[in-house]
């Protein structure tokens, strides 16, 4: 494989106000709307640097696909995740597993969105 595997990710949501209020809070980012040509798809992007490492995506909300209890994991990248963690609560979501070791690969915490998604938080220190 010539590049990172993923390339871009999307959190499907039910309530998309409150979706974005949390993760535009937690993590500092604005996100743009997207246009799509189907009326029954709602995406907000999160920034995107085309010419960066990492992989970028969207909050979706769309008519028939239920938001949580995915198997799918998103893990956002931070400087120390323990930051963005004691920011869930706050605004709206709750912490699953606080920060903790991943040996050399760094630490992580899990937390669950206003929308019942399970995501990641990964940080170096």
């Amino acid at each position: 494989m010539a590049s990172n595997p993923v390339i871009w990710f999307e959190i499907y949501v039910q309530d998309m106000p409150r979706a974005k209020t949390f993760y535009e809070s937690v993590f500092h980012a604005k996100l743009e709307k997207l246009n799509t040509p189907d009326t029954n798809i709602e995406m907000w992007g999160f920034p995107m640097v085309m010419d960066q490492v990492g992989a970028s995506g969207a909050l979706v909300k769309m008519d028939g696909v239920a938001s949580g209890g995915n198997s799918t994991m998103v893990y956002f990248s931070c400087a120390d995740c323990a930051v963005e963690a004691a920011l869930v609560p706050k605004y709206g979501g709750k912490i699953y597993r606080e920060k903790m070791s991943i040996g050399e690969y760094g630490f992580i915490a899990l937390a669950l969105d206003t929308e019942g998604n399970m995501i990641g938080l990964h940080s170096l220190q």
